[in-house]
């Protein structure tokens, strides 16, 4: 059993803007349900959603600032939570990182420099919380200073630096390292400074005894200039201490037996069953209820997810017999695109903007298949998700995609090991021809039942995730 204290700016149900959130909620919940002792710290946001108590525990003094430590747990958990409550840098409105029109917060290196010195603190026992880990566990960016600060402390707990990624890297002016007074000893081309900036990345990247990111193939790519954003040197030199390990899903809140959110419950072995749920889906957003391929899409429309691609097929796409529904929000072009499409095609297509849980829930369950475009993709759940509730989905073979979804091809139907439907090139042409070549598969009920039958058995449970984290935890 390891004590282990898991730092993230993020974790569902408490304060969620993406997928690092849905990991800080499950992989800490996962590890204890294997024994191990797990404490999560986050940043006290005035947005924190919790039905829990919390209790004051501590007040941690630093040089020029000071926190008050508060506890709670993981909603539906046992797992301790430990918030750093500091109003003046955390008590804003809204976003944990952006004010109301999606601008970054200008002090933003200051807020998480502060919640890194105070995991720093908690880490090396001086939280005045009776508790010291074994291991320290950090997430993205805005957790990266703590594996450097630590590594000057002796005695320090072990650490593990996670990319859920690398697009995004915490990068701010050369005066931002003196204003926030850090270790002179930090500051040159091996540690923080990056092209002159200071970069908060740099400091799990450089420092933390083990990197890990979320899926192997996107553990290959980040070592590359297409996907390292200027930091696949470093990678590359430190690419024995670097592991891809892919992430899970809920398989409470993901179950198609036992989903609130879905009309109509099944498995594998009631798949007719599942037709309730498209019938539902297609009634609720206004569709006739055709017996044509339902196609769905549920995510932020940026380019990353590969947007432009599917509204240069959406021409093509409405000329077939098939329909499609999309959940998302992200650029105005694309949203503008989108519902203009859905206004012009009313019987074939629908769009709703935002994001809505339930719904989300409703379109795994009741599409015929998933669409995942992605220019990159991490890791990506909604294609774990779809293979779930027996929605085959068509993904580009990039990062997690390719670690999770294995393309029909003969022999893969042949071993009962097909999945869903990989394409290569980013290109409207290449995702045009998988689509195709799914609406054929479709259209033989038993491939396609036995298509569907291969996804539901799969096993995406976080189980196996965190036994992959110990098993690393053990080498530490």
């Amino acid at each position: 059993m390891k004590k282990i204290l898991f730092v993230s700016s993020e974790a569902h149900p408490l304060i969620k803007t993406g997928g690092l959130a849905d990991v800080s909620g499950s992989l800490p919940k996962a590890l204890a349900d294997l024994g191990d002792e797990v404490r999560l710290i986050i940043p006290n946001y005035q947005a924190i959603k919790t039905t829990g108590d919390i209790y004051y525990k501590s007040t941690v003094q630093l040089q020029n600032a000071y926190a008050n430590l508060l506890e709670t747990r993981l909603p539906g958990t046992d797992v301790l939570v430990w918030l750093v409550d500091c109003p003046q840098l955390f008590g804003l409105a809204g976003n944990p990182y952006t004010d109301a029109q999606g601008q970054a917060y200008a002090n933003n290196a200051e807020r998480f420099a502060l919640f890194c010195r105070i995991a720093v603190e908690v880490a090396m026992g001086r939280g005045y919380l009776d508790w010291k880990p074994d291991i320290v566990h950090c997430n993205d960016w805005q957790t990266g200073l703590v594996p450097a600060l630590l590594s000057l402390e002796s005695g320090r707990p072990a650490t593990v630096f996670t990319i859920h990624n690398m697009a995004y890297q915490g990068l701010f002016p050369k005066q931002a390292f003196s204003l926030l007074n850090l270790p002179r000893a930090l500051w040159h081309p091996n540690g923080l400074e990056f092209n002159g900036s200071l970069s908060f990345i740099k400091g799990g990247l450089a420092y933390a005894d083990r990197i890990t990111t979320v899926s192997p193939t996107y553990a290959e790519e980040i070592q590359s200039a297409e996907f390292g954003y200027g930091l696949e040197g470093l990678l590359s030199y430190r690419n024995n201490d670097l592991t891809g390990i892919v992430n899970g899903i809920d398989d409470g809140q993901w179950n198609s037996l036992t989903d609130p959110a879905i009309a109509s419950h099944y498995d594998a072995s009631s798949l007719a069953d599942k037709q309730g749920n498209k019938t539902a889906l297609q009634t609720r957003l206004g569709l006739p209820l055709a017996k044509v391929p339902l196609f769905a899409l549920i995510s932020r429309l940026v380019d990353q997810k590969g947007i432009d691609l599917l509204l240069a097929c959406l021409p093509e796409m409405m000329a077939l017999p098939l329909q499609f529904v999309l959940l998302g929000s992200g650029e105005k072009q694309y949203e503008q695109q989108l519902v203009a499409f859905a206004k012009a095609n009313p019987e074939k297509m629908a769009v709703t903007l935002g994001y809505d849980e339930d719904l989300a829930h409703l379109m795994e369950a009741g599409a015929d298949l998933f669409l995942m475009p992605s220019r990159f993709e991490p890791c990506g759940l909604n294609q774990l998700y779809s293979q779930r509730y027996g929605t085959p989905p068509i993904v580009r073979r990039c990062g997690g995609l390719a670690d999770t979804v294995i393309d029909t091809l003969p022999e893969t139907l042949a071993n009962n090991t097909a999945t869903g439907f990989v394409f290569d090139q980013a290109s409207a042409g290449s995702l045009m021809e998988a689509i195709k070549r799914a609406l054929f598969v479709h259209s033989q009920p038993k491939v396609w039942q036995q298509l569907q039958t291969n996804g539901m058995q799969k096993d995406f449970s976080w189980q196996n995730s965190a036994k992959a984290y110990q098993a690393l935890y053990a080498q530490l």
